[in-house]
């Protein structure tokens, strides 16, 4: 019978160093448990360093009420994207009608429009500041959606920028799956496997702070 995991990863996103990883059941999805996850590294970074702004984002399986108010307590600011689905369509008409008066007599260039609304879905504690883009790509007709909910006290472009940074998350996955085995779990055993993946989340760092600290800037890539 073949097993399936889900790690679940937290990286820097200015260094690139891996904060903390936990080997999970592959049935288990994205945002489970991810408030505990993140309750105990938050709690490391506020005893070691209580001066210091703490930020989190995450894509739209880190949509979770539990992990907000885990953030919101700990007093980390957060962009975490939101699932379309149709009330967040709705709030965002007036902008949508806008973007296409707007490129009504010029469909080919690329067009956008930002805006922002409090929101409260079904299982929220109380409603949150939802940003969005609604983005018309080039030579199309069509309307791409980005809504983020966040606590962040910025301009919605400005929000969605900084989520954006969220992609080179994607670097350091793709790095550690091939070329420091985070995907190697082949023992039977799930506790043989979960630590055989923080061994490789080590030599992951080990490599990363010799790069970033002993390297040339031209020889880090």
């Amino acid at each position: 019978m073949d097993i399936g995991y889900h790690p679940l990863l937290c990286y820097d996103g200015l260094t690139g160093d891996l904060l903390k990883a936990q080997l999970r059941d592959g049935t288990m999805y994205c945002s489970k448990e991810a408030d505990i996850f993140m309750e105990s590294l938050l709690d490391e970074f506020l005893c070691d360093f209580p001066d210091m702004p703490l930020y989190f984002r995450g894509d739209s399986g880190f949509a979770s009420p539990g992990l907000y108010e885990v953030l919101e307590d700990k007093n980390c600011k957060y962009a975490i994207r939101l699932k379309e689905n149709p009330k967040l369509l709705e709030l965002a008409e007036d902008e949508s009608q806008a973007l296409y008066c707007a490129t009504k007599s010029n469909q080919v260039d690329f067009a956008v429009e930002y805006g922002e609304f409090m929101y409260q879905a079904g299982s929220w504690s109380h409603p949150r500041r939802v940003v969005f883009k609604i983005e018309k790509p080039y030579g199309q007709m069509v309307h791409l959606y980005t809504f983020i909910v966040t606590t962040l006290e910025m301009e919605p472009y400005q929000v969605i920028q900084f989520y954006c940074g969220r992609g080179r998350m994607e670097n350091f996955i793709k790095e550690g799956k091939s070329g420091f085995g985070f995907a190697s779990v082949s023992s039977p055993s799930k506790l043989v496997n979960a630590n055989r993946l923080l061994v490789h989340a080590l030599a992951y760092n080990l490599f990363n702070w010799f790069r970033r600290l002993a390297l040339a800037a031209s020889m880090r890539k």
